[in-house]
């Protein structure tokens, strides 16, 4: 039995945002995080009179919002910024505000129809924080080395909105991730088995912020192997996953020949 599995549906909901009425919920919840609660460079609340954060980006994205169920209240959203249907060449958010290391990562090696960036990462700070936490991530290192702790079922809501990611990716057909991160995000993505590659330097966009990348079927392969919840999680035990592409080899180690690795739609 995995607690981790029973405590994300004991306590949260995934949501597709694939309604008028449950995007302006997004947009608003974007608003109440970036504006009134964490002020960030560039989130101005006096430019958003209607009390919604959106971009010209959310048109050719993928909207998920979380549900606490207890509450009935959305506490967290996310997107993945897809590939642009006209034209699959156009540039991705991440192309325009940072610099990628050549050294470090070559965006001209990714399939860009199978690629799409995740954005607007977001939790409400009464989740983000929550009481008994010390203000760094040694108690999130705790949980990750020993398990869940009795007053933490779930080990973060985080992984809640990652569950949603990978959905859908899934449902587009989506391999790789491109995110601009604060790297403390990734270091606390790390413990889970998340953490995303670095591809360049830390540059100001609302705040010091990292390009990242990260292969998904290699990800997963990983997490197989070192965090075995994590994913049967974000997987819903091997039924949700990435399409293998041919150019990915698959390790010897694998415990799913390659005609079981299409996901269930």
């Amino acid at each position: 039995m995995n607690d981790i599995v029973a405590a994300f549906h004991e306590y949260f909901e995934v949501i597709d945002a694939d309604s008028s009425e449950l995007l302006r919920e997004v947009f608003h919840l974007r608003y109440q995080v970036l504006c009134i609660e964490q002020r960030l460079p560039g989130f101005d609340a006096l430019h958003y009179p209607e009390e919604r954060e959106r971009d010209s980006h959310d048109d050719r994205s993928s909207h998920i919002l979380l549900r606490h169920r207890p509450s009935g209240e959305f506490v967290g959203t996310a997107r993945l910024i897809l590939p642009d249907p006209s034209s699959q060449e156009k540039a991705f958010p991440i192309e325009q505000h940072t610099q990628f290391d050549p050294a470090l990562f070559d965006i001209n090696t990714l399939p860009r129809q199978h690629t799409a960036e995740v954005s607007r990462l977001l939790i409400v700070r009464r989740f983000r924080r929550r009481k008994g936490d010390n203000e760094n991530l040694e108690s999130e290192r705790v949980v990750a080395r020993s398990g869940i702790k009795k007053q933490r079922r779930f080990p973060h809501p985080m992984l809640a909105l990652a569950v949603g990611l990978m959905r859908m990716s899934v449902a587009h057909d989506i391999t790789h991730w491109l995110s601009i991160m604060d790297p403390s995000l990734n270091r606390l993505l790390s413990l889970y088995g998340l953490d995303h590659d670095p591809a360049g330097p830390i540059t100001e966009h609302h705040g010091p912020r990292r390009p990242y990348h990260v292969n998904l079927i290699r990800m997963l392969d990983r997490m197989y192997e070192n965090h075995n919840q994590i994913w049967e999680l974000l997987t819903e035990f091997g039924r949700v996953r990435p399409m293998r592409k041919e150019h990915t080899p698959l390790p010897m180690s694998h415990p799913f020949p390659p005609l079981l690795l299409i996901a269930e739609k």
